[in-house]
């Protein structure tokens, strides 16, 4: 049997690696390497307190509620849905090479006040890490439910710098219009198909 370690860097790993709106903004400010450190620590810190909430009661609390939890999920895919929308819009509007000539970083408030908008915005962060991953790690006790709570933290640690470090390095090929342009089609597919299964489950 799996310690709960692994267990929840296992889960962990398995909510936060698909593409979604809080991975599409770290890898644009990696791509531009605007302040990418810093938005990766933001979500890190918001990941941390969310799990957190969620494993040590949070989770108990909103699925005792079902018009909070039919919020919550509604308002996942209404977001999920309008980013879509929006990569979609630039694909069909393809002003990538444009954006080349006219690339404008943000300051570090600016960094600051989006990525937490993304993150804390998104009703479907809270979906992820207070319901799913607070209900399983909620059912561990003592020791193990801190162990399982420090594997999903550890896989947001792993996820997020490298994802934001793989993305600088690899700025020159993906700030290709081509590339970028390829990246949005896919997210917009992505979030366009969890905001189904969600809207599914409803």
């Amino acid at each position: 049997m799996f310690s709960p370690l692994l267990q929840g860097l296992m889960l962990g790993a398995s909510m936060i690696i698909p593409i979604g709106a809080q991975n599409s903004h770290l890898l644009n400010h990696g791509i531009k390497r605007n302040h990418h450190i810093l938005a990766a620590t933001i979500c890190l810190c918001c990941d941390v307190l969310l799990i957190t909430f969620g494993i040590f009661g949070g989770a108990q609390l909103i699925a005792s509620s079902a018009l909070l939890m039919m919020l919550i999920s509604w308002g996942g895919v209404l977001f999920l849905f309008s980013y879509a929308a929006l990569s979609f819009r630039n694909v069909w509007q393809n002003k990538y090479q444009a954006e080349q000539f006219h690339t404008k970083t943000s300051n570090r408030v600016g960094v600051i006040s989006t990525t937490l908008a993304v993150t804390l915005l998104n009703p479907h962060v809270y979906l992820d890490t207070v319901v799913i991953l607070g209900g399983v790690g909620g059912q561990f006790i003592g020791h193990e439910k801190v162990a399982f709570a420090i594997g999903t933290i550890l896989a947001s640690i792993i996820w997020f710098y490298s994802i934001t470090g793989t993305a600088a390095k690899l700025a020159p090929w993906l700030n290709r219009p081509q590339t970028k342009r390829a990246i949005d089609a896919l997210v917009g597919i992505i979030m366009a198909a969890i905001a189904y299964s969600l809207l599914t489950n409803l």
